[in-house]
């Protein structure tokens, strides 16, 4: 097939031509309460092309390589009737023409493990829920995985055979009461290993203990707060309130973001450094080629405080003068690649957390994302469970703190980096350009940040 698909894009009359095949099994098992809701495990096959012509781009996909030389065809024509209409010079950024397959070495691969033995082990996660108190609700419990084999070839020679996986589980608690519904959530994910799925009976009983105390706090005062975030938390801000608006295509589109991402403008104290990077593995965010053949990377995107880099695709990495970062990405053959983040990180300072907690003398602590939202700058963050910071001391637990704010505003204010970086990967996944969920990670230490407006009572 190598050599009748090279043939096959050489003879396409455009100016760059791209076919991305995948073969995917999936696995889905979730109970809510005591009923199993789904258990299912499914095998799908497809492929797009993507052609560029006179800067235009075409975009079909199939699901049988019967159709793929009239595919290749229809996208050369689509791409050529926009190209007529926009009339502009596109170019794509030159990049290594690369010619490989990637070995995929699981540490314990999920494809080895029966579905009724998945099954079976998250239905005692779930059980575990369920007898923990007669006061929590009801339970969800959810696991999947999907293994993939991708085949990738370009009119300009490259070829990539990988073959790779996504798992993730999650199990919450649920106590509905008068004031409102309350979740506490046991997760974990991986891109090589099953073993996370497993061994996690300890912290639902914890999660079971701190939804039945969440339930029972009282709400927080609204105001100003120095506030602690601890890693899960840190990570998730991060990712949505800065790792968003580092994606170039939002910054080529908007005039006003390329007025305020300048690179080389101060956004943070020295100490602070984000990176976003796809050579972590094991993380759901790794990824050794993105979805345009690009060989992956550690991008920085702020270094000692400076906005250094931006994450592209070859297409807004020509636009905007700058390199390619191994970002362009799709969720499935169904979509064509953009920029998208990986694992993105806040790198570890050298203060301890218990010298931050000491530091702080009226303020709060607060512990993972319970949801949230972005609106360009601003974003609105709920935290899973808070506790006030008094006198230098770790107080009571809070509920319903709501984080809002100006993230630049925020990047400021960071005064203190803790020297614990930690990353572990959640259940979910990253929504953009109707393309969810996307495999992401995310990491940080403890971060400590001034002026935090908090919503509350």
């Amino acid at each position: 097939m190598k050599n009748w698909l090279r043939e096959l894009l050489r003879k396409a009359d455009a100016d760059y031509v791209e076919v991305r095949l995948e073969e995917t099994v999936r696995t889905s098992v979730n109970f809510t309460g005591p009923t199993l809701e789904e258990c299912t495990q499914n095998l799908s096959f497809g492929g797009c092309v993507r052609a560029l012509v006179k800067g235009g781009w075409g975009f079909t996909c199939f699901n049988s390589l019967d159709e793929l030389e009239k595919k290749v065809k229809l996208a050369v024509e689509h791409a050529r009737a926009v190209g007529l209409r926009r009339g502009e010079d596109l170019r794509l950024a030159e990049v290594p023409v690369v010619d490989v397959a990637v070995p995929f070495e699981p540490v314990n691969d999920p494809a080895d493990v029966p579905i009724d033995r998945k099954v079976e082990t998250l239905r005692a996660y779930n059980d575990i829920v369920l007898s923990f108190d007669e006061r929590i609700t009801t339970s969800s419990a959810r696991y999947h995985d999907a293994r993939r084999k991708l085949t990738f070839a370009t009119s300009e020679g490259a070829w990539i055979e990988r073959e790779d996986t996504d798992l993730a589980v999650s199990v919450a608690a649920v106590v509905n009461t008068p004031a409102g519904t309350f979740f506490a959530r046991a997760y974990n994910g991986s891109s090589n290993d099953y073993n996370v799925v497993l061994g996690l009976e300890e912290e639902i009983l914890e999660k079971c203990r701190d939804v039945l105390d969440i339930a029972a706090a009282e709400p927080v005062k609204g105001g100003k707060y120095t506030v602690i975030l601890d890693p899960a938390l840190a990570g998730v801000f991060i990712h949505e309130a800065f790792g968003h608006l580092s994606e170039a295509d939002f910054v080529y589109e908007d005039p006003h973001l390329q007025e305020v991402m300048v690179l080389g403008r101060e956004f943070g104290p020295p100490e602070l450094n984000v990176a976003d990077t796809g050579l972590d593995v094991g993380t759901r965010g790794y990824l050794p080629y993105d979805d345009e053949g690009v060989p992956t990377e550690r991008t920085y995107l702020i270094r000692e405080g400076k906005l250094v880099g931006r994450l592209h695709s070859r297409e807004t990495a020509a636009k905007m003068g700058e390199r390619p970062t191994g970002s362009a990405r799709a969720i499935n053959y169904r979509h064509p690649p953009i920029p998208r983040m990986r694992n993105t990180v806040i790198e570890a300072g050298d203060v301890p957390f218990d010298e931050m907690v000491r530091a702080t003398e009226d303020g709060l602590y607060c512990l993972d994302a319970r949801g949230g939202q972005t609106n360009g700058e601003l974003f609105t963050f709920t935290a899973a469970d808070a506790f006030v910071i008094r006198d230098g001391k770790i107080a009571e637990r809070v509920r319903d703190v709501t984080l809002t704010g100006n993230v630049f505003e925020t990047l400021r204010n960071i005064d203190m980096i803790g020297n614990d970086y930690r990353l572990r990967d959640s259940g979910g996944g990253c929504g953009k350009g109707g393309q969810f969920p996307l495999p992401v990670s995310h990491g940080s230490p403890h971060v400590r940040i001034r002026n935090v407006v908090v919503g509350g009572k």
